[in-house]
């Protein structure tokens, strides 16, 4: 996929790519911090046919809602051949018993054998996490484990 990247003289950044059914779509990323999803005319980006204007907490979440389920697809995919073995996400909620706390916190991988590979939050993915890692509400675990790991993984985050 090519995303090309726009400098907006004193407005800021376009990165946008096109879609196979002749949209442009993008986001603008103002000076002032300031975020935009647009939907533009394949041959003509600076044709904006809608945008919507989104907080960073809902641009966050966008990200989450877009980027991690495929990570899980590629987990699952890379997993196929391996029977018993299956990737799940994991919210942490808000308000939630572990929000703010760490990763080490929940003994997942004690309690469950289930392992965190990653953390999706405000569209970036945090690979890896290491026990000291703080979770904040929306993050967005994936996780590897047996069935009925995952299902003990998914209650220890919400019963504690």
């Amino acid at each position: 996929m090519n995303v090309e990247v726009t400098p907006l003289p004193g407005i800021g950044v376009r990165k946008d790519f096109a879609t196979r059914a002749g949209r442009r779509i993008g986001v603008v990323t103002q000076r002032d911090g300031k975020i935009e999803l647009i939907v533009s005319k394949s041959d003509d980006p600076d044709a904006c046919l809608a945008s919507l204007p989104l907080s960073a907490d809902e641009a966050g979440a966008l990200a989450n809602l877009l980027g991690a389920p495929q990570l899980v697809a590629q987990l699952t995919e890379e997993h196929r051949e391996l029977p018993g073995i299956h990737t799940r996400q994991l919210p942490i909620a808000e308000d939630g018993l572990f929000d703010g706390r760490t990763l080490g916190d929940t003994a997942m991988r004690t309690r469950t054998g289930v392992s965190v590979v990653a953390v999706a939050r405000a569209g970036q993915v945090h690979p890896s996490p290491t026990p000291d890692f703080t979770f904040t509400a929306g993050d967005l675990l994936v996780a590897v484990g047996t069935s009925e790991g995952l299902d003990a993984a998914a209650k220890i985050l919400k019963q504690g």
